[in-house]
Order: structure tokens, then sequence, then C-alpha cells
């Protein structure tokens, strides 16, 4: 397990017996012929939670790799890819109640799986271990900024915050 102690000013943790899909921050566990995928803790914090979620394709559809599945709704507008091609089974339980993902990310609160059509296992062994994900962060809003500053710590996200400080709504 990797633990950071200082994510945003939180603790996060990275399961290190799952694999994660980097570019959108999703933990992959392999489940027989299936590969299941959930947002991480540190995707979670970086988003800002989830609200809402919304199914792009119909449950048992074919997706091919790279095809947005879900739309969600957090801090931002996120349209998430599928990793891999397969038949997709969406995880209902965290629709109705999009809580659960932000409460419990590794386990009840699933996303989505995706049965591959070749051996899940290789398919699986394809997607980013924990050591490889956890470097990626290092450049992520996340570290530069492990109290949690609001405004982060971004020329960008410094020049927004203080642009809106200074405007006079009347």
């Amino acid at each position: 397990m990797a633990i950071i102690e200082k994510f945003l000013g939180c603790q996060v943790t990275l399961p290190d017996n799952l694999r994660y899909f980097v570019k959108q921050g999703l933990w992959a566990r392999l489940d027989g012929s299936a590969i299941i995928f959930g947002f991480s803790e540190a995707a979670l914090m970086l988003s800002g939670g989830i609200q809402d979620l919304n199914f792009l394709v119909e449950d048992g559809e074919t997706v091919e790799q790279g095809q947005s599945v879900l739309f969600a709704i957090t801090g931002k507008i996120l349209y998430v890819d599928s990793p891999v091609q397969g038949i997709i089974r969406f995880n209902t339980a965290a629709k109705n109640n999009p809580s659960v993902i932000n409460q419990d990310p590794y386990d009840m609160g699933w996303l989505f799986a995706v049965t591959t059509a070749e051996p899940a296992a290789r398919t699986y062994q394809d997607i980013s271990d924990c050591a490889a994900y956890l470097k990626s962060l290092q450049s992520s809003e996340g570290f530069k900024n492990p109290e949690g500053l609001k405004g982060g710590v971004s020329g960008v996200c410094k020049a927004v915050y203080s642009g809106i400080r200074m405007q006079k709504i009347h």
C-alpha cells in the first residue's frame, strides 16, 4: 500500500495490488475474465469528488479502447474512457448513490467492468503498476500543493483566484 501523507491537504492511499490507468486516474482490478475500474483516491482529490454520473453507452454493449463510456460531474466535468476493449458492465449502485465512490473508491465505489475478448490477465498486465502511477502523480497539483492551499500553487490558478477576489459583484 502506497500512502501519500499530504496530497492537497489530505492523506491518500494507492493499493499496490491494483493496476492504474494513469491518463484518467483509474485503478484496475482483475476479476476472472473482466477488469474492474474505478477512480483512485488521488484522482478523486484532484477532481473535487464525484457528484453525479451518467453512462454514455448501454450496459452490456461492446466498447472500444479509448471510447468515452462515462460522464462524471465533479468539481470539473470529466469524460471517462474505457482503458480496454470489451463488453462493459456498469455499477448502477454507484450511479444511484455517487457518494459511495468518494467514500469507498476501491471497493463499493467501482465504476465499470470490461470483459475482454483476449485473456484479461494479459490485458491487465499492460496497465501501469502502482509505482508508475505514483511517479505520474508527482507532477500533479496534489504534490505541488501538499497543504491544499486555496487558489493552488500554479500561476494560472493564482491569477484566476486573484482576479475573482478583485471583482466587485453588485
